[in-house]
């Protein structure tokens, strides 16, 4: 190398040493003075951000009165909802009552249920959405009064689907004029009421591990006995046969 140097010319010595200072300049821009101007401009924007941030959490801080008053009025609220709530810790107990309270309705107001089937219950985050099938019969008024009585209950029951179709014929009408007893029904309705309850937690199930058995102390103490003195092997003599 040193030999190379040496035949090189004044002018190629030059060129020589000034493409070692160009490739040092490039290298250290681009190991070093980009770096640091991406880091003092990541720096600026920092400290424009910052004041802006600091702002709006003081101005969250000074909100910190309204947000927890709201927070109290949305408790309160939804502690005043869950009375209107079904009761029961399964679906299949909050169905029960569902039935039970529409039937209650639809016997206060004069019709006739013919039949009722629970529907799938349906899950919505913290609440289950409890459906069901109900048939009834009776007059015109008496229905619309079933209907304005189950929007208006105190649980929160919904009318989700409502199929009404007439049964009035002659043969109808001779029968119940013969049985003035019997009420007058010209209309049945099939409706499709769902009502809300808790989601409960489904809780896991404690698996048991099998209890590992011990011997008794007796028995160890035998086993030990026996394995330390060892019965001796008695030997039975044979008898000489005579010739």
């Amino acid at each position: 190398m040193k030999r190379i140097w040496q035949r090189l010319s004044k002018r190629e010595k030059g060129l020589v040493v000034l493409t070692l200072v160009i490739f040092l300049v490039v290298l250290g821009r681009f190991y070093l003075v980009s770096p640091f101007l991406e880091r003092r401009e990541w720096v600026k924007s920092q400290l424009e951000i910052q004041p802006q941030l600091l702002e709006k959490n003081l101005r969250y801080i000074g909100q910190k009165g309204q947000m927890m008053a709201a927070l109290e009025k949305a408790r309160g609220e939804l502690k005043a909802f869950e009375s209107s709530l079904l009761s029961g810790d399964t679906p299949s107990v909050s169905a029960s009552d569902l039935q039970q309270t529409v039937q209650a309705l639809a016997t206060k107001e004069g019709t006739q249920v013919i039949s009722t089937r629970v529907l799938n219950p349906e899950t919505n985050g913290p609440f289950t959405k409890i459906p069901i099938q109900m048939e009834v019969s009776g007059q015109i008024d008496q229905i619309a009064n079933l209907i304005k009585g189950i929007e208006s209950a105190e649980k929160l029951l919904v009318v989700n689907e409502l199929t009404v179709r007439s049964i009035f014929t002659p043969a109808t009408a001779a029968r119940q004029q013969t049985a003035p007893g019997v009420p007058a029904q010209n209309l049945r309705a099939s409706l499709i009421v769902s009502s809300f309850a808790r989601t409960q937690p489904n809780p896991q199930a404690d698996v048991e591990l099998p209890a590992r058995k011990e011997k008794s102390p007796g028995v160890k103490s035998t086993e030990r006995q026996s394995e330390e003195n060892p019965s001796p092997t008695r030997v039975i003599p044979q008898k000489k046969e005579s010739p």
